[in-house]
C-alpha cells in the first residue's frame, strides 16, 4: 500500500500521542505554542532546546503542504527536493509531498553548491524545500540553476527574496487530507547514490518499496507502540529514515537528536526514556572511550529502558561489541546490511539472536532473497567462496533514473547486484570481504576516491596522486592519499592539507603518504598493490572471520 496511509492510521488512532521530538542540546530554551506560533522562549532553567508534535499535528501538517503544493500546481510525476537538517518539519514536508504524488527527493546536507545544482538537475526538480543553514549555497546557483526551479524556505525568518515562506505559504491552507489516490505501484521518492567517479545516481522508488522497509524494520527489531527510536543520523539517509520507519509503522514515539557527543546520546536516552538506538561505529566508540575515561557516568543516567542498540553503514569490529557489552550486558545487539538501492538497511540481516556471528552481515532479511555469485554469473554455495552479493525483494528500486546503461550494469531481471564481494560461512551467514568498487567508507559516508584524486590532482606540485582506504578502528575507514611529487619541486604534508581545505571537511584525506603511484600498462592505478604495501587490507573483516 501507499506509505502515506500508516500516516493516516497513525493520526486516527493515535492523534493525541506524540510522534516526534526535537532535541538540540546546544540550543538552550524551549519552543511553545501552536504549530503556527513557534515563539523561542529563553529559559535558564531549561536543560535543553525541545519540542514535539503529536501524530495528529504530524498528520495536519503534511496536509497542509500537500494542498499548498497542488495549488502551485505541483502533483503526481512532479519532484520536489528536501534540502534541510533534521527538524520536526522535515517528516512532514516528506509526507506532505508525497501525498501529492509527487516524488520526494531528499538531498545529502554535505552537497556543495554545484551537487546540489547537478542533482536537481539529474532528477527534474521542480520544488526546493531547504532550510536555514543553506541560504548561501542556495544564493551561489539560484540564478544559473539550469532549470525553473521554485524555492521554499522553511526556517526563522528572515525569509530570502528568491523564495517563499514555508510558514506563510501553509498557514491558510486545509489540513484534511488531499484526496489524491496513490496505489504500492505509484512512483514515491528518488534517493541519491554515486558510483566510484563521485557522480551521483538518482535512484528511484516506489511506495512499494517504502512500505517494504517499514515491515522489513519491525519485523527485524519488534518495534511496540511503547518503544522509543532514537534517531541521530541525518533524515535524508534511507538508513536514518528507514530504520525510523519500524516507529513509524507501529505510531511509536522517535527523538529526533542534534548532536553526537556520548552525553547527548546518554541524556537523550535518559530523559525521553529512549528502547532503541542506532549507532554509527564511531559514535558507539565514542560513548565507550567517554565511560572508561571517567567523562561520563553510567549512573547519571537512567537507561533500564534501553533494550536494542543496532549499528549499520560499516563493518562492525568484534571487539567493539565485547567491549559494548561489559558496559551494557542486557542490551540485544543487531546490524543490518542495505544500500540505497535497496531502500536503505535490511535486505541482510544478523538478527538479535546471533550476536555470536559479530562480524558477518547476517542472511537474507524479511522478505528478501540474497546469492552470492561468480564473474560467469553462477551462483556460489560452497562456503568461503568469494563472490558478488546480490539481493532480490519488493524494495529493490525501479532504476536509475535517466541512466539506463548504469540500471543494466546492477539490475540482471529481479536480482540487484551490490557490487560488494562476500562469502558465506559454514553456517550460511555472509560475511563481506572487499568492495568491488573502491569506494571507502568512512564513519557510514561514502568517499570516491576518483573525485579526491581529480581535485588533489589540481594542486601544482602534484605529479600523481592515488587515493586508498586505511583501515581506523573508530571511522572503519580513512582516506590516505600517495602523493607523487613533480620532479625538481618540494612539497610538505601542511601544504598539501591547506590545498585540501577547499573540499568539504569529510572528502579529506586523513593521511599524505608521499610516494611515487603505480600504474599499470594500461594506465591505470594498481590499488590492490597499493593496499598490500600500506597494510590497506580489511582488518577488521580478517578479525571478524578469526
Amino acid at each position: 500500500m501507499p506509505i502515506t496511509e500508516i500516516l493516516e492510521k497513525n493520526a486516527s488512532w493515535f492523534a493525541d500521542d506524540v510522534a516526534l521530538v526535537e532535541i538540540n542540546p546546544e540550543q538552550r530554551g524551549v519552543k511553545k505554542g501552536t504549530w503556527k506560533e513557534y515563539d523561542l522562549i529563553e529559559a535558564s532553567n531549561m536543560p535543553y532546546y525541545r519540542k514535539e508534535i503529536t501524530w495528529g499535528v504530524f498528520n495536519e501538517k503534511a496536509n497542509r503542504f500537500a494542498h499548498a503544493l497542488m495549488r502551485h500546481g505541483i502533483g503526481r510525476g512532479n519532484k520536489v527536493a528536501i534540502l534541510m537538517m533534521n527538524c520536526l518539519e522535515w517528516l512532514p514536508v516528506y509526507f506532505g509531498i508525497l501525498k501529492t504524488g509527487a516524488l520526494a527527493v531528499p538531498l545529502n546536507f554535505r552537497y556543495a553548491a554545484e551537487e546540489i545544482r547537478y542533482c536537481v538537475n539529474l532528477a527534474d526538480v521542480d520544488v526546493m524545500v531547504f532550510g536555514p543553514e543553506f541560504i548561501g549555497r542556495i544564493e551561489e546557483i539560484v540564478d544559473d540553476m539550469g532549470r525553473d526551479v521554485h524555492m521554499i524556505y522553511c526556517g526563522e525568518p528572515p525569509c530570502p527574496t528568491f523564495a517563499y515562506d514555508y510558514n506563510a505559504l501553509v498557514a491558510d491552507y486545509p489540513s484534511t487530507n488531499p484526496g489524491v489516490e496513490l496505489t504500492a505501484e505509484d512512483d514515491a521518492a528518488i534517493y541519491f547514490s554515486s558510483g566510484t567517479t563521485g557522480f551521483p545516481k538518482a535512484i528511484l522508488h516506489k511506495h512499494r518499496s517504502l512500505d517494504h522497509s517499514c515491515r522489513v524494520e519491525q519485523a527485524h527489531h519488534g518495534q511496540q507502540k511503547d518503544d522509543v527510536f532514537l534517531c541521530i543520523p541525518p533524515l535524508y539517509h534511507t538508513g536514518a529514515k528507514m530504520h525510523w520507519f519500524g516507529s513509524f509503522l507501529v505510531g511509536a514515539k522517535s527523538v529526533l537528536l542534534k548532536g553526537t557527543k556520548p552525553e547527548y546520546i546518554l541524556d537523550a536516552v535518559s530523559k525521553e526514556q529512549c528502547t532503541i538506538v542506532w549507532l554509527l561505529v564511531p559514535w558507539a566508540q565514542d560513548i565507550l572511550t567517554a565511560i572508561e575515561n571517567g567523562d561520563v557516568k553510567l549512573d547519571d543516567y537512567k537507561l533500564d529502558q534501553w533494550r536494542l542498540m543496532h549499528i549499520g553503514a560499516q563493518p562492525v569490529p568484534q571487539s567493539l561489541i565485547r567491549r559494548w557489552k561489559e558496559f551494557f550486558p542486557n542490551h540485544a545487539y543487531d546490524t543490518n546490511y542495505g544500500l540505497s538501492e535497496s531502500i536503505g538497511p535490511g535486505c541482510v540481516h544478523l538478527g538479535v539472536e546471533n550476536v555470536h556471528k559479530v562480524g558477518a552481515i547476517g542472511k537474507a532479511g524479511f522478505g528478501w532473497e540474497t546469492k552470492i555469485v561468480a564473474e560467469d554469473g553462477s551462483e556460489i554455495t560452497e562456503a568461503n567462496t568469494v563472490g558478488e552479493l546480490c539481493v532480490k525483494g519488493p524494495g529493490v528500486m525501479v532504476c536509475y533514473y535517466h541512466n539506463p546503461e548504469a540500471t543494466d550494469e546492477v539490475l540482471k531481471g529481479d536480482w540487484l547486484h551490490t557490487g560488494d564481494m562476500a562469502i558465506y560461512d559454514e553456517d550460511g551467514f555472509i560475511f563481506l570481504v572487499d568492495r568491488k568498487k573502491d569506494v571507502i567508507i568512512s564513519g557510514g559516508e561514502n568517499l570516491y576516491p576518483v573525485e579526491i584524486e581529480n581535485f588533489m590532482s589540481a594542486q601544482p606540485d602534484i605529479q600523481d596522486v592515488a587515493v586508498i582506504g586505511l583501515p581506523d578502528k573508530r571511522l572503519g575507514e580513512i582516506a590516505a592519499a600517495i602523493v607523487q611529487i613533480k620532479a625538481g619541486h618540494t612539497c610538505d604534508e601542511e601544504t598539501i592539507n591547506d590545498f585540501c581545505r577547499k573540499m568539504p571537511r569529510y572528502k579529506r584525506p586523513r593521511k599524505i603518504i608521499f610516494a611515487d603511484v603505480p600504474r599499470n600498462a594500461t594506465g591505470k592505478i594498481e590499488k590492490p598493490r597499493l593496499r598490500e604495501i600500506y597494510g590497506a587490507t580489511n582488518l577488521i573483516a580478517a578479525e571478524n572471520r578469526s
